[in-house]
């Protein structure tokens, strides 16, 4: 494939006169704006038809006649092929359309020039400097299990905590409850391992206490070792078999770390300094018309201030992986590219799964047939900047700019292997809507305005403006002032309603 996946002005222009899109010249296929009726006449992709069918918002209508084996073309790429005869003006679904990817592949590399970015400027948030230099966009007080048996503990503590101290100087008082940290075995116990590592020393977390339970498979001292080098002061351990009362003893470590918390305040720190996950979820037929180009330029915006994106879901990469190989910066990264796709391929295939499963339920209802065209809009959120480095699941962030992320498209797993990596804020585009949040403020991103108007309590800002004659660079402009405001302190929807959970990728037997 060669890269041309973004949504032409001219198709942006169209959307604001008419009730369907073209995204593509190439497109064989328009998706309706608004819910259609069967007998309407329409134009799109320089062609008149009558619908045949309903055809509800969202969803594709077929600008030309497909015979069975015909490809069906949107966002500029095949999105699977015909089943059967479809008549020009009908309801193009899962019922009519099939994937047309399937098993391993090998793949070369066809490097593209370099983009063109936006200009750096002289942009700063207010955050909260640390010990070892990296910046963090909350003050918070972290309690983190090692392992499932101590969660009633930790979630006890911290409600003790916030009755003495009502959250007074904090951003939160939270722990973080999970299954695991024993009966694991071999890379299932060392992801739980490294993904409460990468939590524990997350900048966000201006205090984080970690309770043990003492016989479990991750203990507390071999944790304290898989840290390496840590600020003491702000990390603390209790394992609660050693001690008399484990409540006595947890409150006192707490409120220490609470009085040294007191003490951290906002300081202006430049925008480069911020790393935002890039996720999508319960998608519609717009997702890839409006939240997750705005995504891509947001992505694009914040790589050129020097800043850092990461882009994850790998299966929701399959058929559109090209394009991101493609956009590697080295022969190496994209070396690591294809090992990233085909691994997670081999994952599938050795679990006895279909490698190329249909979207979920709520994707099909929201107009999305095959996983081509999911994975062709998801990979819109990466913008256009260079992949620079492929990070392994549980791994941390080692350089800036776009990356990718071994991870699932389970959304709470995926977003909290963002926040692991070490982004402090992830992005979720949604056009079905969710209420969920991980560990760090999780942005929620509309792909239409029906969806922001009915849940205001869990969305956080509206991209289906786009559909209604915003241009891209004045809700660009819009989303990055929203940000930096999160950045700087405005909460989240997730973080207004307490909706803070992980979820610990499971790649295993357990014992």
């Amino acid at each position: 494939m060669i890269e041309k996946h973004t949504v032409k002005e001219s198709a942006k222009e169209a959307a604001r006169e008419t009730v369907c899109i073209q995204i593509d010249p190439a497109d064989n296929v328009a998706v309706a704006l608004e819910n259609l009726s069967r007998g309407r006449p329409l134009s799109a992709g320089g062609v008149t038809l009558v619908l045949q069918q309903d055809i509800p918002a969202g969803h594709k209508i077929a600008l030309r006649h497909f015979n069975a084996g015909d490809s069906i073309v949107k966002y500029g790429y095949p999105v699977g092929h015909a089943t059967r005869s479809v008549a020009a003006g009908a309801w193009v679904n899962e019922e009519n359309i099939a994937t047309n990817l399937a098993g391993l592949q090998d793949y070369a590399y066809h490097p593209q020039p370099a983009p063109v970015l936006p200009a750096k400027e002289d942009v700063y948030f207010k955050g909260y400097r640390r010990k070892n230099g990296e910046a963090g966009i909350r003050n918070e007080l972290w309690i983190i299990p090692t392992v499932g048996c101590v969660n009633g503990i930790a979630q006890r503590l911290a409600a003790m905590l916030q009755q003495e101290t009502q959250g007074a100087g904090v951003d939160a008082i939270v722990a973080f409850p999970h299954n695991y940290g024993c009966s694991q075995l071999g890379e299932d116990h060392e992801n739980t391992r490294k993904i409460l590592r990468d939590m524990a020393l997350h900048p966000n977390a201006g205090g984080v206490l970690v309770v043990g339970l003492g016989c479990e498979n991750n203990q507390t001292g071999a944790f304290r070792e898989l840290l390496g080098e840590f600020d003491t002061e702000r990390i603390r351990f209790m394992e609660t078999q050693s001690v008399a009362n484990e409540l006595e003893a947890g409150m006192q470590l707490l409120r220490e770390l609470y009085a040294l918390a007191l003490g951290d305040v906002r300081t202006d720190i430049p925008a480069g300094a911020l790393r935002a996950g890039l996720k999508c979820g319960g998608s519609d037929g717009f997702s890839g018309i409006t939240a997750n180009p705005l995504l891509g330029a947001f992505s694009d915006y914040l790589v050129a201030q020097g800043g850092a994106t990461v882009l994850t879901e790998v299966p929701e990469m399959f058929g559109a992986e090209t394009i991101l190989m493609n956009r590697c910066e080295s022969e190496e990264v994209f070396c690591k590219a294809v090992c990233l796709i085909n691994d997670f391929k081999q994952y599938f295939i050795n679990n006895k799964q279909p490698v190329y499963e249909n979207p979920s339920p709520g994707n099909k209802a929201g107009g999305i047939s095959t996983l081509e065209e999911k994975s062709l809009g998801c990979t819109l959120k990466a913008g256009h900047s260079a992949v620079r480095n492929v990070l392994r699941y549980a791994d941390r962030l080692q350089t800036g700019g776009l990356n990718l992320l071994s991870a699932p498209g389970n959304d709470l797993v995926a977003a909290t292997a963002l926040a692991s990596a070490g982004c402090q804020l992830v992005l979720f585009t949604t056009g079905r809507g969710t209420p969920f949040g991980t560990f760090v403020p999780t942005v929620k991103v509309a792909t239409n305005t029906n969806l922001f108007a009915r849940k205001p309590n869990w969305i956080d800002f509206n991209a289906g403006t786009l559909l209604e004659g915003e241009t891209m660079e004045q809700a660009a402009s819009r989303f990055i002032r929203f940000i930096l405001g999160i950045a700087g302190g405005a909460y989240t929807n997730n973080e207004k309603n307490n909706y803070r959970e992980i979820a610990i990728f499971k790649t295993g037997v357990t014992l």
